[in-house]
């Protein structure tokens, strides 16, 4: 892909201005706290960026163009799923885990079932948000690959040298104040290339028609759409990075204003990529279809729009990346490695934080170049599965119904459910993974909850 010098210099100047306004947010950063939470003191807009800068990424972007270029305007789902999911977040679930003044969803689940399940599910919900950065990994990769033409190897040490810059250093203020500005630039640019591609489907079509139904948001199927939407809503439910910024905001309203901000500003995301992918595959059907976006945005989308969003485009995945680390990060260095290693001391906990959140990113990158041919969204529903199928009811139970689930009951669910999900995706069940995990999950779960709830539910909630 040859890009000129004036594109180059327009992408890499909207680059460098959404990182450098991370880094000044950066310098008000001195705790632990901090960083993983922004002092919980954040705003709506902050809230909101935050979330959204995490969620639009390379599924949103280049991984919506690549599955449009295949199927059509259906690709579009992806966003309007992760849309219905932050509304859902937004009216039930943001009020309830604001109020308990906590730091992550293991250490929910360990006050409301016991230190094994907090440890278990930090665990297991790194995992499953590690292939999310893996998929916001990939496309980056080729991106920069294609763009500065290097080998993937160093396309690599590019990504994570500005996700560190990203997030290293100002955590969950970076990415909020940096996912505000991300979003109003992709927002605006990728609405200006995904009405031009529109207006030219006429033009390119007319030698390579569309198959029938192609811009029919039912394309995909209503069973795959279906399997696709709900491994979404639980996904994210389920998913640290984006709990992460509902307990950093400075109070429930907040909260739950924020998440209902970022749904209207994921949403409209994937219609122009899925645009821009139908365009690209009656203009050009022999590109490589991860390549879809970039290709659109750099040879017919003009010099200005087709640059910025570009620059948008890296920054996405460079956010969410970011963003999932940070998640993770959290986690492992609050529930695994502080405890393990007694780290106590403020300076060292921040320390650890960001050691570990640079330590998921590199393997992330790692993880990517193993698996660089594979396709975006695939790895973005396998998160979702693996994640959600153990942990998505009983944290559910423990918001909803505190008291109601016992220890060993809700251990057992995750146990077993994540082990069932992880079994379906081994042996290529024709069966949603995560399918198999709720059910296994509601087997053990629905027949204790339906009992009379005991006289003192001492729940967290209660």
């Amino acid at each position: 892909m040859e890009i000129s010098a004036e594109q180059l210099a327009i992408m890499l100047s909207t680059i460098a201005l959404v990182i450098a306004v991370g880094l000044y947010a950066a310098r008000s950063i001195h705790s632990a706290e901090g960083f993983s939470l922004n002092g919980r003191s954040a705003g709506a807009p902050l809230v909101a960026g935050t979330i959204a800068g995490t969620c639009v990424g390379g599924g949103a972007t280049v991984g919506t163009a690549q599955l449009a270029f295949s199927l059509g305007l259906s690709a579009w789902w992806f966003t309007l799923g992760t849309g219905i999911a932050l509304i859902l977040m937004g009216l039930f679930y943001a009020g309830p885990l604001r109020r308990t003044a906590l730091e992550t969803i293991p250490q929910f689940l360990g006050i409301c079932y016991g230190k094994p399940a907090g440890v278990f599910s930090s665990l297991v919900s790194s995992i499953g948000i590690f292939f999310s950065a893996v998929a916001s990994t990939l496309p980056g990769l080729h991106l920069i690959a294609a763009v500065f033409g290097v080998g993937h190897g160093k396309a690599a040490l590019f990504l994570v040298a500005l996700v560190a810059g990203y997030v290293f250093f100002g955590g969950m203020k970076s990415a909020g104040v940096g996912g505000v500005l991300k979003m109003l630039i992709l927002w605006l640019s990728l609405c200006f290339a995904g009405i031009a591609a529109w207006q030219g489907l006429p033009e390119v079509t007319v030698n390579t028609p569309l198959k029938e139904g192609t811009l029919s948001l039912m394309s995909a199927g209503a069973e795959s759409i279906a399997a696709g939407l709900l491994s979404l809503i639980v996904g994210i439910l389920s998913t640290q990075s984006y709990i992460q910024a509902i307990f950093s905001a400075a109070n429930p309203r907040t909260a739950a204003v924020g998440a209902f901000t970022a749904a209207l500003i994921v949403i409209p995301v994937g219609l122009p990529c899925s645009i821009i992918g139908v365009y690209m595959h009656a203009a050009a059907p022999d590109i490589a279809p991860i390549l879809a976006l970039p290709a659109y945005l750099f040879t017919h989308a003009g010099v200005f729009i087709g640059s910025v969003a570009m620059g948008g485009i890296v920054l996405s995945l460079v956010g969410s990346i970011g963003g999932l680390s940070l998640g993770i990060g959290t986690m492992l260095s609050h529930d695994v490695f502080a405890p393990f290693f007694a780290v106590t001391r403020e300076k060292r906990l921040l320390l650890l934080h960001r050691l570990t959140v640079l330590l998921v990113m590199g393997l992330a990158a790692l993880f990517a170049l193993f698996a660089i041919d594979s396709e975006v969204l695939v790895w973005n529903y396998l998160s979702m599965a693996l994640r959600g199928g153990g942990i998505f009811l009983p944290l559910t139970a423990a918001v909803f119904l505190p008291g109601r689930l016992s220890p060993r009951r809700a251990v057992a669910s995750m146990l077993l459910s994540t082990a069932a999900a992880a079994a379906a995706i081994v042996c290529k069940s024709s069966i949603h993974p995560l399918f198999i995990g709720l059910i296994t999950s509601a087997a053990l779960i629905l027949p204790k909850l339906c009992k009379k709830p005991p006289k003192n539910n001492g729940g967290i909630l209660s």
